[in-house]
């Protein structure tokens, strides 16, 4: 296995001279940098960076880097944060009754392919314990009614702060998560942690087309000729967080309702896998509603 990396991620108001003096930053501390990616959005007077170094003969103790960053970044006038490559984030699974993302993204975590630990699949149906179960995942089944909602919602937030959870993945969840579940998650957690609190969703249509339920069927209806899957952050906007990832494929006058279905599951699989992989490596940046992707 290669040795661990930090990965430094800026958000400034441009000017010139920045990439010499974050690079340089990194140089004068001794750290060997593996990869380096910078976007300037001239619209908005902002440079975005990511720099990935070695820690292997870097000059400042794991534990004083995240300080130093944040010292860094402020006097650029901005916001940073730094994250270690040998870090493994805590996910839960939100599901409902269909299983193919589900599967997969299981698969993908006992395969290798997304570094991340799996304690927590969490339903609103008991269909899926099995699968959870056979790949050795704890499965928890809380019923939903809208008249249990908000009650549900808290035994759901007490469980994500039992087990520790970092990011959710709502992997075919077809409930809508409320303000204050949001609020409860994203913005609350142990007192102390430095550790910011995120939901990823994917969502069966290539937004902004077609956003909330049957996307597919209303897609048939309009008769389109490329239909797809998008993998977002979740925010109070339904369907309207900032995308991370996204995966199409063709279809025709052939196609029935039940062809787009079947074809879509391949594009959600896919979406989903990569979003995830893209923000377990550190690859994406958020700003101003919208991500920058440094693939």
């Amino acid at each position: 296995m290669s040795s661990p990396t930090a990965i430094l991620q800026v958000i400034c108001p441009d000017r010139p001279a920045l990439v010499s003096e974050l690079s340089g930053w990194v140089a004068a501390n001794g750290g060997n940098i593996r990869h380096a990616d910078h976007h300037t959005d001239a619209g908005a007077g902002l440079f975005l960076s990511r720099i990935e170094w070695a820690l292997d003969g870097f000059g400042l103790p794991r534990q004083a880097i995240t300080p130093a960053v944040l010292a860094l970044a402020e006097r650029l006038g901005g916001e940073g944060q730094v994250h270690f490559s040998d870090e493994t984030p805590r996910v839960a699974i939100f599901v409902s009754k269909q299983d193919h993302a589900l599967v997969d993204l299981l698969w993908r975590t006992r395969a290798g392919e997304l570094p991340m630990l799996v304690p927590l699949v969490v339903s609103n149906h008991p269909d899926l314990r099995q699968v959870a179960e056979g790949f050795g995942v704890q499965f928890v089944h809380l019923p939903m009614t809208a008249e249990t909602k908000a009650e549900v919602e808290l035994q759901q937030l007490a469980l994500l702060e039992q087990h520790g959870i970092e990011l959710v993945v709502l992997a075919k969840y077809m409930q809508v998560l409320s303000p204050a579940w949001l609020e409860g998650f994203m913005g609350g957690g142990r007192s102390g942690a430095t550790v910011q609190r995120q939901v990823i969703n994917i969502h069966h249509s290539f937004l902004p087309a077609f956003k909330g339920a049957q996307p597919y069927h209303r897609a048939w209806e309009r008769g389109v000729k490329l239909i797809g899957a998008t993998a977002h952050y979740v925010t109070e906007d339904l369907d309207g967080g900032p995308i991370i990832e996204q995966a199409t494929v063709h279809v025709s006058h052939r196609d029935d309702v039940d062809d787009l279905i079947r074809k879509g599951r391949d594009t959600e699989r896919l979406a989903l896998a990569r979003a995830l992989r893209l923000h377990l490596r550190r690859q994406v940046m958020v700003y101003r509603g919208r991500t920058a992707v440094f693939d």
